[in-house]
């Protein structure tokens, strides 16, 4: 079993800032193996703003790994976006852009989904598929999990487009072995399996500092995970603290994740909603 806190969209330069040091106390105190960030550190790529997230990075105490998102290249800064777009990110967060952890019980692939000639929509190409799934042609026994920053399943109430390749990618996923997809971007959470291809566990964070909420409080998710089972608590934050909110559980059952919540689980309920959210 490995205990993953994952965690999105900090956006530092729209970031709540007093939400900064209850969030890293919060990480402290529940001792992850491992933090797993799945992008946009800042809101347009400055350097100002990468210096915040290098100074947040290394006040995590425990390893941590992370993929960009698309305000992690400069959406105003149309010729460092096309030539340069991942300079200050690899200075400041790490010079890998598609990182993988393993151990003896957990694989995290990170897929690098930012496309510098779409800025907002994401984009998987059949290299960046290929390269994920073979890292988990030899880990039949650990927890199998991609993180990205773009989702690969967007609900009706979603009115950006859906990442390119998605559909590919979900396919090739499931039938690599992968069981868990990570994801942020849209600063909503989802917790279940994707519709078109259960054997895969759709987690997408919330955003966990930024202040452009859609509906939710800031949020991040704890996630407990093996081969064969997940369980994932949603953190949300409320008069700076950070507290449980929601608990799922999930059993693989004929390779297909199953909600088989047990009686000492949390109710299991949407994250805390914020009056007036902005959306």
């Amino acid at each position: 079993m490995r205990r993953v806190l994952h965690l999105s969209d900090l956006h530092y330069g729209k970031d709540r800032a007093n939400l900064e040091a209850p969030l890293l106390e919060t990480v402290d105190r529940l001792a992850p193996d491992l933090v797993a960030i799945s992008g946009d550190f800042t809101q347009r790529a400055r350097v100002s703003q990468f210096d915040r997230a290098q100074a947040f990075l290394d006040k995590l105490t425990v390893p941590w790994i992370a993929v960009p998102g698309n305000h992690d290249t400069p959406l105003d800064e149309f010729w460092i976006r096309l030539l340069t777009p991942w300079k200050r990110y690899r200075s400041a967060v790490s010079g890998d852009l598609e990182p993988v952890y393993q151990d003896d019980a957990m694989t995290l692939v990170g897929v690098n989904t930012v496309n510098r000639f779409s800025w907002q929509r994401g984009r998987l190409s059949e290299k960046r598929i290929k390269r994920a799934c073979q890292q988990f042609s030899d880990a039949p026994d650990r927890a199998r999990i991609v993180m990205l920053h773009h989702p690969l399943q967007h609900g009706p109430e979603v009115d950006k487009r859906l990442m390119r390749g998605a559909g590919r990618a979900l396919k090739a996923f499931a039938e690599s072995g992968a069981q868990v997809v990570l994801s942020g971007h849209l600063h909503n959470t989802v917790i279940a399996p994707f519709r078109a291809w259960p054997q895969l566990l759709f987690v997408q964070a919330g955003t966990s500092l930024s202040s452009r909420m859609r509906g939710e409080v800031n949020t991040f998710n704890l996630l407990e995970v093996d081969a064969r089972s997940v369980t994932v608590e949603s953190w949300g934050a409320e008069d700076l603290t950070f507290a449980p909110v929601s608990r799922a559980h999930f059993v693989r059952t004929d390779g297909q994740w199953e909600r088989r919540d047990d009686a000492s689980a949390i109710a299991p309920a949407a994250p805390i909603r914020s009056a007036g959210a902005a959306r």
